[in-house]
């Protein structure tokens, strides 16, 4: 990359990181330190502030980044990401959003532990939305080095590896001092940011086919190397059951995940009723759809103007199609117009993943200190100290996700999305519904759902080919492959149901009728929601 790329683009990132630390300070001075603050922002936003946030919130650096990339590699294929992230919110709408708004408080585990023996259930919930939280935050790293990398010139692994540091120190920042008023305002600002750069762009990529869909695809065809097969089903996922069993996989992680998502369902807490968690969700689906629409045709107009070659080469797993398709529109290497589109949408990318990070991390620390630590200390834990721990939480959590973060540098983002999708629908999708929606359910079954969901999907990631036995694994030179597929959804998901079914039958506790009776009521109606 030029210089003049580098300074335009630093300057915007600088230019950004100085308004969010802003945005930081000045809540840290307002903000009293009571968890309802610390974790849900007080619950005073309104629908469509919260609907902005939890768009800007899942609109991460897998879906501006990863997902174009994906379509600029392998064309139809790719798309799948885009469907199932935006199909995941008909679930979240149907299933979720009011219900949980009802019952919870803070976390996943207070929605479960209403009805239930409260440590146990605690425990299994905490460690698994950690572990979920982990695993995505990972992603959002990985998406920063490659984006840095690639405007520093080339792929430079010590620009890389501090890119990953720098942000993991950032979103240490934003979550100990500001909390979730903080958090939810930069996300606002990333929204609003990000939707804007992603329709400038498309609405370029149009006009350079005058319009013309139909030209932009089969220019995409001819240029991705693949001729025709480019947007026809089976490029990447294709051939043997074991590819096609992957898609289905995949499919069912991306569709279910959402509604497991810790850091998705703490944002229902943030309003002050249930209607209003409802009509934040309708907000973000109008948002979110929108925005998928458009990474398809980034996507197609990165393999159509940049070239799949030329994306695969810059970025082997084409997490620099959209950074590449900005400089092309913008007027291509050495112009000052490819350089300003350039930094601009680099700089709007970079923000998308601070803003996605410091939501993450609040919400895990908000598990570490609420549930974790709460439920074990639950005799002494005074309110302030809980928050308190949340603060060291999010730094230990940081350390954890910037070394994992420097290890999986060569994966896709919206691949390593995927994997976190998989994990939190094994995990925190069975055990939400079965205490939303099961009458004779126990702690017991709780328990046996989460860690049910959870050990098989972490094991067969580590057994399969994403960590060992292959060029593209995390450890290429050695191999412990067992598992065949990528994504563990399509037996992890069905496990976690299972154990939570085998759980509740074997289980000698009599289900509380009266609780299970008085959540019902709550959930329905919002009567006695905190």
């Amino acid at each position: 990359m030029s210089d003049d790329h580098q300074t335009l683009a630093l300057l915007l990132f600088s230019a950004f990181i100085a308004v969010t630390l802003g945005i930081t300070t000045w809540v840290s001075r307002n903000r009293h330190g009571s968890p309802e603050e610390f974790y849900v922002g007080g619950r005073l936003f309104s629908p469509l502030e919260n609907g902005l946030a939890i768009a800007g919130d899942y609109m991460s650096a897998a879906s501006f980044l990863g997902i174009s990339g994906l379509i600029a590699l392998f064309g139809y294929d790719g798309m799948l990401y885009s469907v199932g992230f935006l199909v995941a919110w008909l679930v979240v709408l149907l299933l979720v959003a009011e219900l949980v708004r009802n019952c919870g408080k803070f976390t996943l585990a207070d929605v479960v532990a209403a009805r239930m023996s409260e440590r146990p259930v605690r425990v299994a919930a905490g460690t698994s939305s950690v572990t979920v939280s982990v695993l995505y935050l990972v992603a959002q790293m990985v998406g920063a080095g490659s984006l840095v990398a690639l405007l520093l010139g080339g792929t430079s692994e010590a620009a890389r590896s501090w890119t990953v540091i720098g942000v993991g120190a950032l979103m240490v920042i934003y979550v100990s001092l500001g909390g979730m008023r903080a958090t939810t305002w930069i996300q606002i600002v990333k929204a609003v940011l990000l939707m804007a750069g992603a329709v400038a762009l498309t609405v370029m990529v149009l006009l350079r086919f005058h319009g013309d869909v139909n030209a932009l695809l089969n220019t995409a065809a001819e240029r991705s190397g693949q001729g025709r097969k480019f947007l026809a089903p089976g490029l990447k996922y294709g051939g043997d059951w074991t590819a096609r069993l992957d898609f289905i996989s995949l499919g069912l992680a991306l569709v279910l995940g959402t509604a497991g998502l810790p850091h998705i369902l703490s944002r229902f807490y943030t309003v002050p009723t249930a209607r209003a968690a409802r009509r934040s969700v309708v907000w973000s689906i109008g948002l979110i759809g929108s925005f998928y629409l458009m990474t398809i045709v980034l996507g197609f107009g990165a393999a159509a103007i940049v070239g799949s070659a030329q994306v695969r080469a810059s970025n082997a797993a084409g997490n620099t199609a959209v950074p590449l398709l900005a400089l092309d529109l913008g007027g291509g290497e050495g112009t000052a117009g490819g350089a300003v589109l350039f930094g601009v949408v680099a700089a709007i990318a970079f923000a998308t993943i601070l803003a996605v990070v410091a939501g993450i991390t609040l919400a895990s620390s908000a598990s570490v200190a609420h549930d974790l630590y709460a439920s074990l200390k639950r005799r002494h834990a005074k309110q302030h100290s809980e928050v308190k721990v949340a603060r060291v939480a999010a730094v230990g959590i940081g350390v954890v996700a910037i070394g994992l973060g420097l290890l999986a540098q060569d994966l896709n983002v919206a691949f390593l999305v995927g994997l976190a999708f998989a994990v939190a629908a094994s995990a925190n999708l069975p055990v939400l519904l079965y205490s939303l929606f099961w009458r004779n359910f126990t702690t017991r079954g709780a328990v046996w759902s989460v860690y049910g969901g959870l050990v098989p999907a972490v094991l067969l990631v580590l057994l399969s080919p994403v960590v060992s036995g292959g060029p593209g694994a995390l450890f290429p030179g050695v191999d412990f492959q067992v598992f065949p597929l990528q994504n563990p959804g399509v037996v992890s998901i069905p496990l976690g149901f299972l154990a939570g079914w085998v759980g509740t039958v074997t289980s000698n506790e009599t289900p509380d009728e009266a609780r299970h009776a008085e959540t019902e009521v709550r959930a329905l109606t919002g009567a006695g929601a905190v």
